[in-house]
């Protein structure tokens, strides 16, 4: 699905928690989550460490989105 959408000119973020999967399939942006039950989260955290786990995942995302890649790049 990523790499149909990005066919069309839009640029998409794979947040994924397997990254060899992802490039597998093709994605040209990748950004690693957590784990496979909980990809943007991890309960075992506090709700404020939480939330600055979640804001760093999301702001790398955004960071990937507008940066130019000719080829896959995993964003750590």
């Amino acid at each position: 699905m990523v790499k149909e959408i990005e066919k069309t000119g839009i640029p998409v973020v794979h947040i994924c928690t397997v990254v060899p999967i992802s490039l597998t399939v093709g994605a040209n942006r990748i950004v690693p989550a957590v784990a496979i039950p909980h990809p943007l989260g991890n309960p075992s955290l506090s709700f404020e460490d939480e939330k600055k786990l979640r804001e760093h995942i999301v702001e790398k995302a955004l960071e990937a989105l507008t940066t130019e890649v000719d080829s896959q790049t995993v964003f750590e």
